[in-house]
């Protein structure tokens, strides 16, 4: 039962922020609805016992995309007097409440039993979790995750090599 209104409240928590991502005036906020989405999926990915994939979705998703979206935003400038100040009524009493309300979600999600790499729920039960992708990670499939691993390597450093010589030999063209 307590899965269930876990999943009725953040799947509310999921469309209200798709929902503001369409229909917001300012592009802070709309990033802001975007990242309230990928949080409620990844409660989601938890409630479906695929803890892996949820912590993906916080790590990539939430972390490093909505960075990456919010550098844009910043870039293409959002510094207009209209984008300071308090815009909703009772807008701190209305965070106030859900976030006690995300808190208590929360702690009622965390009561349940989390499965973890123990025989008691049987073989079955342990597919998506964070023990059985690591041993097939770094057991079967070891040497690929190795070799992409020194392939994504080298590219960042030649990558980084690229910009660095670029930059010098622009200088000497620029001098001459």
């Amino acid at each position: 039962m307590a899965e269930v209104v876990v999943f009725g409240i953040f799947a509310a928590v999921a469309l209200v922020g798709a929902i503001s991502m369409l229909f917001a005036h300012n592009p802070v906020y709309s990033a802001i609805g975007l990242l309230a989405t990928m949080f409620a999926i990844a409660v989601m990915y938890v409630l479906l016992d695929a803890h892996f994939v949820a912590a993906v979705q916080v790590i990539v998703y939430a972390g490093a995309v909505m960075t990456l979206f919010l550098f844009v935003i910043m870039l293409i400038g959002v510094d207009k007097s209209d984008a300071y100040g308090q815009q909703i009524p009772a807008q701190r009493i209305m965070t106030v409440v859900v976030a006690f309300g995300l808190f208590a979600a929360v702690a009622l999600a965390g009561r349940s039993a989390w499965i973890t790499g123990s025989d008691v729920f049987g073989a079955a039960d342990l597919n998506g979790t964070i023990e059985n992708v690591a041993d097939e990670l770094f057991g079967t499939w070891m040497i690929v995750f190795l070799s992409t691993v020194m392939l994504l390597t080298i590219a960042a450093l030649g990558t980084i090599a690229l910009a660095y010589f670029g930059i010098e030999i622009e200088d000497e063209e620029a001098t001459l």
